[in-house]
């Protein structure tokens, strides 16, 4: 397994791990994409709500961030077609679940999960929510 290590400028004594693809999965090694992240006004725009709108539906877990240099970003993968992704609620409540945090969360999410072979959040857009949950549940 090839590792690259990134780090979050929200706890840099603690560098996270990305899985870089195999080469045997197609498109030889390549350097983990970096998620397009956005900001409450940018989710402002996008979504057409309030900013206080907004940050309900980060407190309520609709949505998930982490801070990123300071600022609480979104990753854009999270939306679909201007609206929150529909499964996305139920997959946080279940990491909560197994005690993970936001910053935990969206970092699970966005990475290449080996018993899934892509990235919670792109299994989730393809409408695998109940294998991501199954796996979701081992974790506790």
């Amino acid at each position: 397994m090839l590792l690259v290590w990134k780090e979050f400028t929200h706890d840099p004594f603690r560098p996270a791990v990305t899985r870089c693809t195999r080469p045997w999965q197609g498109g030889g090694v390549t350097d983990p994409v970096e998620p397009q992240w956005l900001t409450i006004p940018d989710l402002v725009e996008i979504l057409g709500i309030s900013q206080s709108r907004v940050r309900r539906l980060l407190e309520e877990r609709i949505l998930v961030g982490t801070r990123v240099s300071g600022v609480l970003k979104v990753p854009a993968s999270f939306l679909l077609d201007g609206e929150p992704l529909t499964h996305l609620r139920g997959t946080i409540h279940v990491l909560g679940d197994a005690g993970f945090d936001d910053d935990e969360a969206v970092q699970w999410l966005t990475e290449v999960e080996d018993s899934l072979g892509v990235a919670p959040i792109d299994a989730l857009r393809a409408g695998r929510k109940a294998e991501v949950r199954r796996v979701a549940q081992a974790l506790a």
